[in-house]
Order: C-alpha cells, then sequence, then structure tokens
C-alpha cells in the first residue's frame, strides 16, 4: 500500500488482569485522584468518590488512565479512548487464559488472510 492508502490511525488493545492486594490502599488513592482534579465538577466528585468508595474495580478505572500509557511515546496523538474494570474469577492455569489465542487471529486479520 503507498502512504495515501494507510491510515495514520493504530487501534492498540491491551488486557490486564491485575491482582488487588490490598483494596483500601487502591481506594485511597482512587479517591486522592479525585480530590486532585481541579476540573472536575463538585457534584461529579461526589458521585465518583461514592463509586470508588463502594467498589475497587470502579478505584482502578480511576487510577489507569490510557493517555498516561501513550503520552510519552514520540510521534503519537491519543484521538480516543474507552476503559472499564471488572471484577472476574481468574485461574492463571486455565486455557481459557491463553492470551496468545486472541493474537494469532489479530495476526492473520493483518496479514490478510483473516
Amino acid at each position: 500500500m503507498s502512504d495515501e492508502e494507510t491510515s495514520r490511525f493504530v487501534r492498540l488493545r491491551v488486557e490486564l488482569v491485575l491482582e488487588v492486594q490490598d483494596e483500601d490502599q487502591v481506594t485511597k488513592a482512587a479517591l486522592r485522584r479525585l480530590a486532585q482534579d481541579p476540573e472536575l465538577p463538585e457534584d461529579e466528585r461526589m458521585h465518583a468518590e461514592g463509586a470508588v468508595t463502594e467498589d475497587t474495580a470502579e478505584a482502578l478505572a480511576y487510577l489507569v488512565d490510557p493517555f498516561d500509557l501513550v503520552s510519552e511515546v514520540p510521534g503519537v496523538e491519543l484521538q480516543q479512548a474507552s476503559w472499564s474494570s471488572e471484577r472476574i474469577e481468574y485461574d492463571p492455569d486455565s486455557p481459557d487464559w491463553d492470551l496468545d489465542e486472541d493474537d494469532v487471529e489479530d495476526d492473520d486479520e493483518v496479514d490478510g488472510m483473516g
């Protein structure tokens, strides 16, 4: 493909599984971040504080920011991001958690086979 036919936009998919070892620390960190956000309106802050206090997964969603992941990468600008978090059952030995399985499918699409 020529440069005119190739899109400049790239979708980067990242899936993380985190083990929360101290829910209280995660919640406190999320509350600190919310308190330090000068652009967050007070009514939204109160709602967010309640959400992060009730659900550690929600607290993590406030702490993990896709912009932070790419802000130092030269030559790119984040155009759009969405993310969520949820509690899951995790067994690292289960074949259901084989991350390479998805990669093979995506590689075929990139090669024009899928």
